[in-house]
């Protein structure tokens, strides 16, 4: 015998699903125009270049070394703490009229005029090649997460909330892409794995939602669908603050304290998160509303018994 649940005390949540799902619409393609205009500030990981880290002797001001850096051959350089303040990276990109090895002289001679004692510790060269097929397979491994996330989906639940969650997937992708180009903050590998780990935080989140809504369509006898995407939204909503607010705390954390190489990672987790969560709310549950959600849809396939046709053919 099913449990009739109530609804009082259920948060309207889809009150407002169409004008915020009509804020995402505008999002989306205000990042696809951005992408297709701007395009994305590739850092070095994916365009080539030299990395070179050095050791000062004392804490270093980053400024000073960006002011003396000024010859042709460490122009665009970026400079950046590598764990402690006395360690530091300097990125150079590909000069086709420049080598590598002029261009680490001209930051050992410009780190030497602020420290004597500086140490170079290590020196990396990116072919332009080799970040040209990072970026194809970065884009790859993006591209075949959501496919592989769209047949697990697509397994596991009615092909209408399958839809919704591989929708909110593409959305929450797309928004954060579109905020690293418009702002053009620099794309590097560590970007890529906070993107990834956006996928994979957003799907968690709708499939709790999903699981919810799916037992709830079997257990409520009376309400429309509505009410039961709502009730099941508000049962999962004190898990997701939960979650939400301690991974919000540790990636906070990241983003001030973190220093500057995992900053794009912790900037794209921080995005993720915020767009992930109400991606599963009112992008994913108010689709698979809107295409029709039933309670008729969740109820198990019944098996026809083998001679069942026999048996009430039987006086």
């Amino acid at each position: 015998m099913f449990q009739i649940l109530s609804i009082k005390g259920t948060i309207n949540f889809l009150r407002h699903a169409l004008p915020i799902s009509i804020l995402s619409l505008i999002l989306v393609v205000g990042s696809l125009a951005s992408l297709t205009f701007k395009g994305i500030n590739w850092g070095l990981d994916f365009t080539g270049g030299t990395v070179v880290e050095m050791e000062f002797s004392q804490p270093v001001d980053l400024n000073q070394l960006r002011s003396v850096l000024t010859s042709d051959a460490t122009d665009g350089a970026v400079v950046q703490n590598f764990g402690s303040s006395r360690d530091v990276l300097v990125r150079l990109p590909v000069r086709a009229d420049i080598k590598s090895d002029t261009q680490v002289e001209h930051v050992m001679e410009a780190a030497s005029a602020i420290d004597p004692s500086v140490v170079q510790k290590r020196v990396e060269f990116v072919g332009p090649q080799v970040g040209k097929e990072l970026a194809e397979q970065g884009g790859l491994a993006v591209l075949v997460a959501l496919i592989c996330i769209l047949i697990y989906v697509s397994f596991r639940f009615e092909w209408r909330l399958a839809m919704g969650s591989v929708a909110a997937l593409a959305h929450d992708v797309i928004v954060t892409l579109g905020v690293f180009s418009f702002f053009q903050l620099e794309f590097d590998l560590t970007v890529l794995a906070g993107l990834l780990t956006v996928v994979g935080y957003s799907l968690n989140d709708t499939i709790v939602v999903f699981d919810r809504i799916r037992e709830n369509f079997l257990k409520m006898r009376k309400g429309t669908p509505e009410d039961i995407v709502n009730t099941s939204i508000t049962q999962t909503m004190s898990r997701t603050i939960i979650t939400t607010g301690t991974t919000l705390v540790v990636v906070v954390a990241l983003f001030l304290k973190g220093g500057t190489m995992i900053h794009g990672f912790a900037t794209a987790l921080l995005m993720g998160i915020f767009v992930g969560t109400f991606s599963s709310i009112y992008v994913a549950s108010f689709l698979a509303v809107k295409l029709g959600i039933n309670r008729e849809h969740m109820m198990p396939v019944e098996i026809e018994k083998e001679g069942a046709d026999q048996d009430a053919l039987m006086p």
